[in-house]
């Protein structure tokens, strides 16, 4: 059964002030219900993921969390990329340092989840089995709003899309 039984258009509409100049695209069939927003000039490559992982589903991502529905939203940098060399493998690296910094903000769960080598590179889940059904489409636009603005305020959602250079 899906999370949401409504339309989820509204995930988009709510992340397009946040994700300005990303290209939206709906998720199909990988146990996600949501948008995938594409970093500007990547390729596909890099972006975010707001949206659910359904009960049961997303066996293509397994760093996901167990298996009660839950709201979502990741950033991804495909690994064995120039792109993931850059922005993700180094100490110094954009996505280590946001990652510091969102949870130095994040003073109560759900924190961010970094990982160096999956899909999704910086991740906040969070369960919805506690939520009252009824307020399901609610919480969840809470949830996505306050992660989505840390990303703004940690400057990821500007700098994600930039070309990486190559290392001397």
């Amino acid at each position: 059964m899906p999370v949401v039984k409504s339309s989820i258009a509204w995930i988009r509409e709510l992340a397009a002030p946040y994700l300005r100049g990303y290209r939206a695209r709906a998720a199909r069939g990988t146990g996600l219900r949501g948008y995938w927003f594409l970093a500007p000039g990547a390729r596909g490559e890099a972006g975010f993921f707001v949206g659910y992982r359904e009960a049961g589903g997303a066996d293509d991502f397994p760093q996901l969390p167990g298996d009660s529905p839950h709201s979502l939203v990741f950033v991804f940098v495909e690994p064995k990329t120039l792109r993931h060399r850059h922005l993700v493998r180094p100490r110094d690296s954009l996505l280590r340092k946001t990652n510091e910094y969102i949870r130095w903000l994040t003073h109560r769960p759900p924190r961010l989840v970094f990982s160096e080598d999956a899909l999704p590179t910086l991740l906040r889940a969070q369960s919805m089995t506690a939520w009252p059904r009824a307020k399901w489409e609610h919480l969840s636009r809470n949830f996505f709003i306050e992660t989505l603005a840390w990303m703004v305020r940690s400057g990821l959602v500007r700098k994600l899309p930039t070309k990486p250079r190559a290392r001397a």
